[in-house]
């Protein structure tokens, strides 16, 4: 793919921003709550970020096939250079549902199997994070300010570990391995965020011994490498998105070195 220019990531994180801003107009209300065939929630707020969503990545100048979240079923497959977007229009839903604001939008670009950009907004927080290879990994915050991230690099001998969990998806496996790394404290979090504390140095690891999805990480994955991070599956080898029509990743561990 040719150099990912600025004004494309721009554009992106514009229409994330649209995203969530649709998003907050239902979570500033009373609102109902579906449920998918797999059991997870689905609202209001869901479809209408998807749909901001969908509008804004046709409307930019390169054309790719869109795999998101809420029209999986609808995707047709990668393109001649191996290239797609890859979307979670509301990353999140049971923290939207809580109201408690880790809830994110997240959009991706795929090359060959790896996140080459990512933006991910936290609207309620008004926060976003983006990154792009050869353009690097930002925060910015509430105020506009901009400012480059960067992993903390592997803790020293005898230092605590400071390892980001799920606040809504406990996993029986964690104990286990978060036994063999040592001196740790847990940080919960929702959503993306997870790996964006990473990215940004407020963590060391994410152990995701637990089911997810290929939209559920592609965003802040991008994030995450470009902030010097690594995300590996257990085997050790990178997360990839070579085969979107199998959806789910496998376990994994995001590391902040």
């Amino acid at each position: 793919m040719a150099l990912i220019e600025q004004a494309l990531l721009d554009a992106v994180e514009r229409i994330a921003r649209e995203a969530g801003d649709a998003i907050m107009s239902v979570y500033a209300r009373e609102f109902s709550v579906e449920e998918k065939e797999d059991k997870s929630p689905l609202t209001e707020a869901d479809k209408a970020a998807h749909d901001v969503i969908m509008r804004g990545l046709q409307s930019l100048p390169v054309t790719l096939p869109i795999l998101s979240e809420e029209d999986a079923d609808g995707f047709t497959g990668v393109d001649s250079d191996g290239r797609y977007w890859l979307v979670d229009p509301l990353d999140g839903t049971k923290e939207f549902i809580k109201r408690n604001g880790e809830f994110t939008v997240n959009i991706a670009l795929i090359e060959q199997g790896k996140p080459v950009l990512g933006v991910v907004t936290a609207p309620a927080l008004d926060v976003a994070y983006v990154a792009a290879e050869g353009l690097g990994a930002f925060k910015i915050e509430a105020d506009g300010q901009r400012h480059a991230i960067g992993v903390a690099g592997k803790p020293g001998t005898d230092v605590t570990w400071r390892v980001v969990g799920s606040r809504s998806h406990p996993s029986p496996d964690l104990a286990a391995w978060l036994e063999k790394l040592g001196k740790h404290e847990m940080l919960p979090m929702g959503s993306s965020l997870k790996l964006c504390l990473i990215a940004e140095g407020k963590a060391d690891a994410y152990p995701r011994l637990g089911p997810t999805c290929l939209w559920d990480t592609g965003a802040a994955h991008a994030v995450v490498l470009q902030a010097g991070g690594k995300v590996e599956t257990l085997e050790g080898a990178p997360l990839s998105y070579a085969t979107p029509g199998e959806k789910l990743n496998p376990y994994f561990i995001v590391w902040g070195y």
